[in-house]
């Protein structure tokens, strides 16, 4: 495969689920690229269908319509290629720590010698900040410490693709920082495409190469695409008190406040013709249809 080509396609993904009424269109023509080693994020309002799209990418739900193509191959089925974090880790509560990842080391590995998954495991639970609590049961660690066993065990499956599903939706602000940082710090050292469903505003920021913003459901689709252009390795400080950081800001939320609604054709912003306008939503309106007309 070459460097240039997408590490994922979505090419007209639709989810349609029967009712008694009649079909529910959850997700209606979704297409995007990810390059290889980005790391995008899917943003929009409860219900949109941004966990919709990602559990379709996990091969979790199965696609309508559509196709998505992963390193070059049309993939329907999950599969260890695709590591996943979870809003809630669901560890399995009779193993420790160490032995919740090896259960899927063991699965992947299994040509590896014992001694080598071991190793592999270990490390991953020492890079997240587990290293003195690796033989801990669930029951025995914090909602952050099970959220650092979730992240070390995706990682230590050394997938093609990371995807994660609000990671830090549970988690209090000052764990929150601490885990986007651990997260970020094992993303660079990887450089794993990586697919993330949130609703934080600064943290997609924060985070992200792209932020992908999807219309209201239902049919929900591709709105507008945000391009974050703060050079990487990130410095939370440094980011959040750069003006450009409250341009993003300012335009993501008048996205969801006064755009999310439109079906316009996407549009992609980045820092040049973001600043181009004022950022206030009614000025932002006026542009899209602008551009749509």
């Amino acid at each position: 495969m070459s460097d240039r080509a997408p590490a994922l396609e979505l090419f007209k993904l639709n989810k349609t689920y029967p009712t008694p009424k009649g079909p529910a269109v959850i997700v209606k023509d979704f297409s995007i690229n990810l390059k290889r080693g980005e790391f995008v994020t899917l943003i929009g309002h409860s219900g949109c269908g941004k966990s919709t799209v990602l559990s379709m990418v996990a091969g979790l739900t199965g696609i309508t319509d559509g196709g998505i193509i992963l390193d070059g191959r049309e993939t329907t089925e999950s599969g260890p290629d695709r590591g996943m974090v979870f809003q809630s880790p669901c560890l399995l509560p009779w193993m420790s720590a160490f032995d919740n990842v090896m259960l899927g080391v063991n699965q992947v590995y299994y040509t590896a010698s014992a001694t080598e998954r071991k190793e592999l495991a270990e490390y991953y639970l020492s890079v997240v900040g587990l290293g003195d609590a690796m033989h801990k049961y669930p029951a025995e660690l914090s909602q952050g410490m099970r959220q650092r066993v979730g992240i070390a065990r995706a990682f230590a499956l050394q997938p093609k693709m990371l995807l994660l599903d609000e990671p830090f939706g549970m988690l209090d602000s000052l764990t929150k920082i601490e885990l986007q940082q651990v997260l970020l710090d094992l993303w660079r050292r990887n450089k794993l495409t990586t697919l993330m469903v949130t609703h934080d505003v600064d943290e997609a920021i924060y985070l992200s190469d792209r932020v992908i913003m999807m219309t209201n459901g239902p049919e929900a689709t591709l709105g507008e695409i945000l391009e974050v252009d703060f050079p990487r390795p990130r410095q939370r400080e440094m980011v959040i008190n750069d003006p450009l950081f409250q341009a993003y800001r300012n335009h993501l939320v008048s996205y969801l406040t006064e755009r999310a609604h439109l079906r316009n054709e996407p549009r992609t912003f980045n820092k040049e013709n973001l600043l181009t306008f004022s950022g206030s939503p009614a000025e932002a309106q006026d542009e899209h249809q602008t551009a749509a007309a």
